[in-house]
């Protein structure tokens, strides 16, 4: 820790580490609340989940002094950062938890298709197909803002979208061949990870 940290930089890392409770808190408990049988499991997503996992690790090994701002900026601008880091951390996690709850049993860590298989729309699905990866993503940004220096920041984002392109291919693969037309209507319809600013 610096001899005088910044106390903005301070509040946001705390901040940050108190939205990571709550977005592994809601992983938990929506695994536990998971189905158990499942007709058909994609291993390869897995291969996915370990990059997402390896971005994450990026932004919190190769730290930049811990409580200090991101690059030399205005006191303004850096509160402006701030703020934005806070909201991005808060509507991840906000976001994931509406889209475990709408999951409810189909919610999983790997891509599957379970006994009795419903393709959700509703929701924050209605809007983008994989919400919870943007929850990841805003996670990733927002702990990337708080701890990192802008290069790691680049790269970890980097790996996390390979690793998701990966993710959401595999479980894509999965949903087509359970609901045919059906997910390929709703694909044209409905981006894969970031909303449509204009419809």
């Amino acid at each position: 820790m610096p001899a005088h940290s910044d106390l903005t930089a301070e509040v946001v890392v705390y901040f940050v580490d108190l939205c990571w409770l709550g977005f592994l808190g809601i992983l938990i408990v929506g695994k536990r609340g998971a189905a158990k049988k499942e007709t058909k499991r994609e291993m390869k997503s897995f291969v996915g989940f370990l990059m997402q996992c390896v971005a994450y690790a990026m932004c919190f090994i190769f730290h930049r002094v811990y409580f200090s701002p991101i690059l030399p900026m205005p006191r303004g601008a850096e509160e402006t950062l701030a703020a934005v880091t806070i909201v991005i951390a808060l509507a991840s996690v906000w976001l994931c938890f509406e889209s475990a709850r709408t999951l409810g049993k189909q919610w999983a860590l790997a891509a599957r298709v379970i006994e009795g298989h419903e393709l959700i729309t509703r929701g924050p699905y209605a809007r983008v197909r994989n919400p919870i990866y943007s929850a990841m993503f805003g996670m990733l940004l927002a702990t990337g803002f708080a701890f990192s220096p802008a290069p790691v920041i680049l790269i970890a984002l980097v790996v996390f979208m390979a690793g998701t392109g990966i993710r959401i291919g595999s479980e894509e693969r999965l949903l087509r061949e359970a609901f045919d037309t059906k997910f390929d209507s709703y694909a044209r319809k409905v981006p894969a990870l970031f909303p449509r600013i204009f419809r």
